[in-house]
């Protein structure tokens, strides 16, 4: 399946998984090494009081959402811990373009239902999969890490950040991968009948 539309899919997702590995390099050098202040927000009060009473309509109570806490001079950890709140989906987001790109490519040079292709179908939907709930764990407890150790009564536990929809999505393309090799080797049982 040559086409011109699978050819540019396969050279832009490899272009923006590059770009995305890219970002996620220079992000992670230059932000060890400045010396800026790290900023964290927290909901840990959201259902606190508002210390001066916002002018509400009667029978309308006003509370704190969010509460910014900034470390003027962070320490490795909490720079690290930082990082681990942005890096993370960066990575995730660059391995899964190159993985997409690859499936393209095979599609591109042996047709779309191959084993190839059902083969790198399957090892993007685990990666999809597995790699959305991972990212989303490191990512929240960074930021729960950070948190407490800025505010220690906060407290730090393990926390997933972002929406787990992406597992539906890897999942289903696991499934598809299996249902496109069960059709390649029965399409090989057939041609080896005739």
């Amino acid at each position: 399946m040559n086409t011109r539309l699978t050819r540019t899919l396969a050279s832009i997702t490899f272009a923006l998984a590059v770009l995305s590995g890219l970002v996620f390099a220079g992000k992670g050098v230059t932000h060890m090494f400045d010396d800026e202040a790290v900023c964290v927000e927290t909901h840990f009060w959201r259902n606190a009081p508002l210390a001066d009473s916002l002018p509400t309509v009667k029978g309308v109570t006003a509370s704190a959402s969010t509460e910014r806490l900034c470390q003027d001079s962070p320490s490795v950890g909490q720079r690290a811990a930082d990082l681990g709140g942005e890096l993370p989906w960066l990575l995730f987001a660059s391995l899964a373009l190159l993985l997409f790109s690859r499936l393209m490519k095979a599609v591109v040079r042996q047709g779309p239902f191959t084993d190839t292709v059902a083969q790198r179908l399957s090892v993007l939907g685990w990666f999809v999969a597995v790699g959305t709930p991972l990212a989303g764990l490191v990512v929240g407890w960074s930021h729960s890490w950070l948190v407490a150790s800025m505010a220690p009564m906060v407290g730090s536990g393990p926390e997933v950040s972002g929406s787990l929809a992406g597992v539906l999505a890897g999942l289903a393309a696991v499934i598809m991968g299996k249902i496109m090799r069960q059709g390649v080797r029965m399409r090989e049982d057939l041609e080896g009948t005739i």
